[in-house]
């Protein structure tokens, strides 16, 4: 059964692999690059000189901390026929539109102490503009190491949530603080990027915390481990200057869009409100006290509680352009198996979930 969007897979050097991917997807990313370019303008006042300005930034900081991931992204640049600096400002959307203001996302861990299967679970309602569903696709990409890594993405980025064959897995949440800017740091999408092509956990936290960031962001973070040694979660409150992280209770890891550490930063959010006050311990509640299967995950992400900003969001037409989101896709991944699960959401109306495994697109 084919996933429910579009999987582009490509191999070879992380140049190459950009420019297979550019070249298979040019239309998709022409067309959310324009998309973003006009909300840039819309939402944050940000023109096109300005935008091509920022995206400058972006790459310089990203060749310095991150060269693979921006050998990638300036191969796509040239397969896809877009300037390589509106590339990079698509990259930091998240910064020049939502800077020091978090959107919606619920992400799960479950370490197999708590599973049915023994195996590593990481779940995820990937909450975004709704306009943006159409430009959404799955990423595939074998590189020249033998490393590969399946990564839901938007067209032109190179990963969110997503998974590797080494399976280390990655969730993601925006979160805000008072530090967040626009300028000096390596992009928010970029750092994903960078935590999926890691080998290991303390490699992915080390890609995510060491280099300057202008954005905060949350990673989820998972590894099966080889051997029946018993896998690993942790979750990463990551700000400009300052990282907090989080371990299981009881097996179990959720996380929202504000700061569950006590960060030396500001959690904008405490300023704005909204339902990521009481989704995460919703989610943590629902999963209940006995063991976690994928129906039960699945179920979870589904909930209507606090609807319409419910764990199953969705779209408010007549909210803020800037504020309008919905659960754009739902995914279960199980670690252990490179496994990722995935439905178009809003996920309560979503029907069957699509398997992908890592190595076995084609």
């Amino acid at each position: 059964m084919q996933p429910p969007l579009p999987l582009i897979d490509v191999s070879g050097t992380p140049r190459e692999c950009g420019i297979a991917y550019g070249a298979a997807a040019a239309d998709l990313i022409a067309a959310n690059t324009a998309s973003y370019m006009a909300r840039f303008a819309g939402v944050a006042g940000i023109d096109a000189e300005r935008a091509r300005g920022y995206g400058a930034l972006f790459r310089e900081a990203s060749r310095r901390h991150a060269p693979r991931v921006a050998e990638m992204l300036d191969g796509v640049a040239e397969g896809s026929g877009v300037a390589v600096d509106e590339v990079y400002a698509l990259n930091g959307r998240t910064e020049l539109i939502y800077s020091g203001e978090p959107h919606e996302c619920t992400a799960i861990g479950v370490l197999g102490e708590r599973t049915a299967s023994g195996h590593t679970l990481l779940a995820q309602n990937w909450d975004w503009h709704p306009d943006q569903r159409p430009y959404a696709l799955l990423l595939a990409t074998r590189d020249e190491r033998g490393g590969e890594v399946l990564a839901l993405t938007e067209a032109g980025m190179l990963a969110k949530a997503g998974l590797n064959d080494a399976g280390l897995g990655v969730c993601v949440n925006m979160l805000g603080t008072h530090r967040d800017r626009r300028d000096g740091g390596v992009p928010y999408h970029v750092l994903l990027r960078a935590a999926l092509e890691a080998r290991h956990l303390g490699a992915a936290i080390k890609a995510v915390c060491a280099p300057p960031r202008g954005a905060s962001i949350n990673l989820l973070v998972g590894q099966a481990f080889p051997g029946g040694t018993p896998g690993e979660v942790i979750d990463l409150e990551v700000a400009p200057g300052d990282v907090g992280f989080l371990h299981p209770a009881d097996g179990v890891l959720t996380h929202t869009n504000h700061f569950e550490t006590a960060l030396s930063a500001l959690d904008t959010l405490k300023g704005i409100g909204g339902s990521s006050f009481f989704r995460s311990a919703r989610a943590r509640r629902l999963l209940g006290a006995g063991p976690i299967d994928e129906p039960l995950l699945r179920a979870v992400l589904r909930d209507h509680g606090g609807h319409p900003q419910s764990i199953c969001r969705h779209d408010e037409p007549d909210a803020p352009e800037g504020d309008r989101t919905e659960s754009l896709y739902s995914l279960v991944m199980d670690l252990d198996e490179r496994r990722m699960s995935i439905a178009a959401g809003p996920p309560c109306t979503a029907g069957a979930y699509h398997d992908v495994w890592v190595g076995k697109t084609a």
